[in-house]
């Protein structure tokens, strides 16, 4: 009997997270597995999983727990065919409590309930919390940084789960080149920031920094590529006019598959001033060939390295990144030995041969060489 995954991706936007999702359906669908998908009905979402051939259901997910989606939920765990494996895969608890309900209603114990969290927040330390906890098979975290966070409480003097379901393991890419891909060597130098347009992720301070780079008469032009709420990027366009920037930067709308547009620019920039998970966007700079410059403000010093295959600057500090960016746009020969760096970290750290072979026995319930001993 074929193996089931089912992945919960309740979303109504598109970003890192969904990429993941994507990927790890391509991946097991191409391996054989029965895979499906469950979206609260976004188009933004919905079609690139449709265009990959991945089967798409809905259901509202309205508030924490809505009947509703637990019900169809319930309905698909019951129509898998007993004795085979069986995953349900979320990104969110609220969406493993949802799994959780629907398996206890449809009678299926059986079927493992895996969480992986992408974010850097600590756990819910009360009761109703820790049974959750209890109740999933897997917790899988994208960093060591994020599973010590979520480690962090202790609830009489025990961390609120236990060590032997906890997985650190970072993202991958399933469409990373088997080369680098050439840098243009036509056209003004180029860096680009793709992901969420939202306050956090220093789009501020990358525009407050560009307007020092243009005051230090450095060629260099801006891509960002991302959405985000009408009103947020309206007062990034306003800013930009402000620092007298505007005409350095091109505006985009995300794309589910960034590679192509990587492979148009010279360098990446990722200037967060929050706490990142993981930061998928660098792991794509890195599978391209590219230096990244960015903040250490979370997981990226577990797998980026500072001077090597990219560039560590502070968070909200404009001089600071300003002046990392005059120094690979001047300097060509640096991109090219950090891309180079960057190219290799990404596939002795990040490749996704390993990434999917980890994933399998998480998903399979064998022993895993790797968990997080200590929280």
């Amino acid at each position: 009997m074929r193996p089931t995954l089912l992945h919960i991706v309740p979303s109504n936007l598109w970003s890192g997270r969904e990429r993941y999702a994507l990927d790890i359906c391509r991946h097991f669908d191409a391996a054989g597995w029965d895979v499906s998908v469950m979206t609260r009905d976004a188009r933004v979402v919905d079609t690139p999983f449709e265009e990959c051939g991945i089967r798409v259901m809905h259901t509202p997910f309205h508030g924490i727990v809505d009947r509703e989606s637990v019900k169809r939920i319930a309905r698909v765990m019951r129509d898998i065919p007993r004795g085979a494996t069986a995953v349900v895969h979320t990104h969110r608890y609220r969406d493993a409590l949802r799994a959780v309900l629907a398996r206890h209603l449809a009678k299926r114990p059986e079927i493992r309930i895996v969480n992986t969290r992408h974010s850097v927040r600590p756990a819910t330390a009360n009761c109703l919390a820790r049974r959750l906890y209890r109740a999933i098979d897997a917790h899988i975290f994208v960093s060591r940084r994020a599973a010590e966070e979520f480690l962090s409480p202790r609830c009489h003097g025990e961390p609120v789960v236990s060590r032997s379901n906890v997985h650190i393991l970072h993202d991958s890419l399933l469409d990373a080149p088997a080369t680098i891909t050439p840098m243009p060597e036509r056209g003004a130098v180029t860096t680009m920031f793709h992901g969420p347009l939202r306050p956090g992720k220093g789009l501020e301070t990358l525009i407050d920094a560009m307007g020092l780079v243009k005051d230090r008469k450095i060629k260099l032009r801006l891509r960002i590529m991302g959405n985000g709420s009408p009103d947020y990027i309206d007062a990034l366009r306003l800013l930009a006019l402000r620092r007298g920037v505007m005409d350095m930067i091109d505006w985009r709308r995300a794309d589910a598959w960034p590679l192509p547009m990587i492979g148009t620019v010279h360098f990446g920039v990722m200037p967060s001033v929050v706490t990142e998970a993981f930061g998928l966007p660098a792991a794509e700079y890195m599978a391209m060939g590219r230096p990244v410059i960015c903040t250490a403000t979370g997981a990226q010093p577990e797998y980026l390295s500072d001077g090597d295959s990219a560039l560590f600057v502070p968070p909200g500090d404009a001089r600071a990144l300003a002046g990392a960016l005059c120094q690979l746009a001047r300097d060509s020969a640096l991109r090219t030995d950090m891309g180079e760096a960057a190219f290799s970290a990404f596939h002795r750290i990040l490749p996704w041969e390993a990434f999917a072979r980890r994933l399998e026995t998480i998903y399979t319930g064998k022993p895993l060489p790797e968990t997080l001993q200590k929280g």
